[in-house]
Formats: C-alpha cells, sequence, structure tokens
C-alpha cells in the first residue's frame, strides 16, 4: 500500500471520528471524493425526482468525475484534515 493509500484510509478513520457532523455540502465533497478515489467515474442513471438524497450523491459525484484517483484521494484527505481541525 502507498503512503498515499494509507493516508487516504487513515482519513476515512479520522472523519468517523469527528465529535461535531459536518454540514451537507461537506458530506457530499466527501462523499463524491471517496467514491472518484475508490470507483472511479460516475456510471448510470440519474436517480429520479423523488429520490432527493440520490440524487444530491449522484450530482455530486458528478462534479468530480474525470478527476484522477490520486487527486481526488489527495482531496479528501486534505477535506478530512480541514475538518478535523476545524472541529477539535
Amino acid at each position: 500500500m502507498s503512503d498515499l493509500e494509507q493516508a487516504f484510509a487513515q482519513a476515512q478513520q479520522d472523519v468517523k471520528a469527528l465529535t461535531k457532523r459536518p454540514s451537507d455540502d461537506e458530506m457530499l465533497k466527501l462523499y463524491a471524493l471517496y467514491k472518484q478515489a475508490s470507483s472511479g467515474d460516475i456510471s448510470g442513471k440519474r436517480p429520479g425526482m423523488l429520490d432527493m438524497v440520490g440524487r444530491a450523491k449522484y450530482d455530486a459525484w458528478a462534479k468530480v468525475s474525470g478527476l484522477d484517483r490520486n487527486d481526488a484521494m489527495e482531496s479528501y484527505i486534505n477535506t478530512v484534515k480541514s475538518l478535523v481541525s476545524s472541529s477539535g
């Protein structure tokens, strides 16, 4: 496992230990960056109008589509670091 992958795994643990829940926008950003880093570009159809949560997640992931896996990991790590420092 590379240093980046280890830092990414640690960031996933750190986000679970946050004392203050991130805002919905921050949660969507984390979700999108995590999915981009772990699964790559989004695929499948956009959820229907009645699935507002699914639609928000799909749209957030679609915004980072095309982002390199390593760049997505770095963005995720940096986002978690800023959340940890602001909640501490």
